[in-house]
């Protein structure tokens, strides 16, 4: 039976032999410490992975993907052009909307 070489030097330095049971004792800490370091970067590259592809769901679930306007910033026939780019098969939906600047007043107060 051959065995890989890392296997090989990890099981030597593992296992105590004559009086090296403080070695082995270094080596098994070692291990579980490195085990225990790629377990928790192994969760926190997962938990951060979910976090970053829910966040781009969320943020794309409100902002629109593409804007559609005309030459001079209007768009006088939206319906029609709403209606071709609901018709084609990739287009979940569209909607016409209005951008513009405001203010906003509260109690006297400039929000």
């Amino acid at each position: 039976m051959i065995q890989p070489l890392e296997l090989l030097i990890g099981l030597r330095y593992t296992r105590a032999k004559r009086r090296t049971h403080f070695i082995s004792f270094i080596s098994l800490t070692s291990m579980f410490g490195i085990t225990v370091g790629v377990w928790a970067l192994i969760t926190v590259l997962s938990v951060m992975n979910g976090f970053e592809r829910e966040l781009k769901e969320r943020i794309l679930a409100v902002a629109s993907h593409v804007t559609v306007t005309g030459q001079d910033g209007w768009l006088s026939n939206w319906e029609e052009v709403n209606k071709t780019i609901i018709a084609h098969p990739g287009v979940l939906s569209a909607a016409p909307f209005a951008l513009g600047q405001g203010l906003v007043l509260k109690s006297n107060e400039v929000k």
